[in-house]
């Protein structure tokens, strides 16, 4: 009787832990939660709630002692599933933090760097821009309720095991930094067509009157404009984030299943 009851203790803490594990790294790695703005406790609270939410409609776990080796691997392949799935979120922002960065350096406002409170790291202004737009998108478009769910049915394809993720899918994250720079890229490209068309012009000028002193003109010139055209493709975010989100999450789903 004395081995039941502790057979049933082991499933009981291992129904709860192993997917708190898994939870708990998933928000200590993905953006906005991850970040010096958001204090642990209310991170590890929002883990505690989501588990206690989670936990009685997943699989039953394995019977395995806790302070096992085979519990150490499980827990271990637990931390690397939510790490994996909440880095694949932090490129997606990053994407327009590398975007704004190229934009910023197209018109001179490279040098006008601010210091993130986010990450607590030094970025150009226009990336704090464009990374402040993207969080409020974030939540308009109901991504949180999105990876909470994500995350959720993740245990339906990925149960708890000492089984994790194939090494594949470790490779095609790395890939992803690919899919980074393109989308950063195509952020930035209309700022960067515009800012293109307006140094022809000035090269045109110079030609044209070489008298003129194009550099003391044209610096402080195209850093105005520059600021137009930075506000007039603005809007441009808002479906440059539904194509780029929409490609991460189709990966995450792929990647669980």
């Amino acid at each position: 009787m004395f081995e039941i009851s502790i057979d049933q203790l082991y499933l009981w803490i291992g129904q709860y832990a192993w997917p708190f594990c898994r939870i708990a790294a998933f928000f200590m790695a993905m953006p906005i939660l991850s970040t010096q703005l958001v204090p642990t406790r209310i991170r590890l609270g929002l883990a505690v709630a989501v588990t206690l939410v989670v936990a009685p409609v997943i699989e039953p776990v394995p019977m395995v002692e806790l302070l096992s080796i085979e519990s150490f691997m499980i827990i271990l392949q637990q931390i690397l599933i939510g790490v994996t799935m909440g880095f694949v979120l932090q490129l997606l922002f990053q994407v327009f933090v590398i975007g704004g960065q190229i934009v910023a350096m197209q018109n001179g406002l490279g040098f006008a760097m601010m210091v993130d409170p986010v990450n607590g790291v030094s970025v150009a202004s226009i990336s704090q821009l464009y990374l402040m737009t993207v969080n409020l998108l974030f939540f308009v478009f109901n991504g949180h309720l999105a990876v909470i769910y994500l995350v959720g049915t993740s245990f339906e394809q990925l149960p708890i095991g000492m089984l994790g993720l194939p090494i594949d899918n470790y490779r095609q994250v790395a890939d992803l930094g690919s899919w980074m720079f393109t989308g950063s890229v195509l952020v930035a490209l209309p700022s960067i067509i515009a800012l293109l068309v307006v140094n022809v012009a000035f090269g045109v000028i110079s030609r044209v009157a070489p008298q003129m002193n194009i550099i003391a003109v044209g610096f402080p010139f195209t850093m105005v404009l520059g600021l137009v055209i930075i506000w007039l493709t603005l809007s441009n975010i808002a479906p440059q984030y539904d194509s780029l989100s929409a490609d991460a999450f189709e990966y995450l789903r792929q990647m669980v299943i």
